[in-house]
């Protein structure tokens, strides 16, 4: 599967809230400061999760079509990652 730049760069900055959370919790700040962060980074990451799984399920559908074979699994396979990644 390719990963676009977009991707990553949802990656990269996931990355950088987390290591801001990390920094507020040396820092020792407020935990709802804290766990308004961490839920930031949870929505990033599911936000980042459905880009991927999306991408793949477009990326899939096409090959199988291109090639005259049915495509209803992938959609399933689709549905079932995103459920399982919450």
């Amino acid at each position: 599967m390719y990963y676009t730049d977009e991707m990553k760069r949802r990656l990269k900055r996931l990355e950088g809230q987390v290591r801001g959370v990390l920094r507020m919790m040396e820092e020792e700040k407020d935990c709802k400061e804290v766990v308004n962060q961490l839920s930031a980074v949870r929505n990033a990451a599911d936000k980042a999760i459905a880009l991927v799984v999306a991408t793949n399920l477009e990326q899939c559908i096409k090959e199988e079509q291109a090639a005259g074979r049915e495509t209803g699994s992938f959609v399933q396979q689709a549905v079932d990652l995103l459920v399982k990644s919450r």
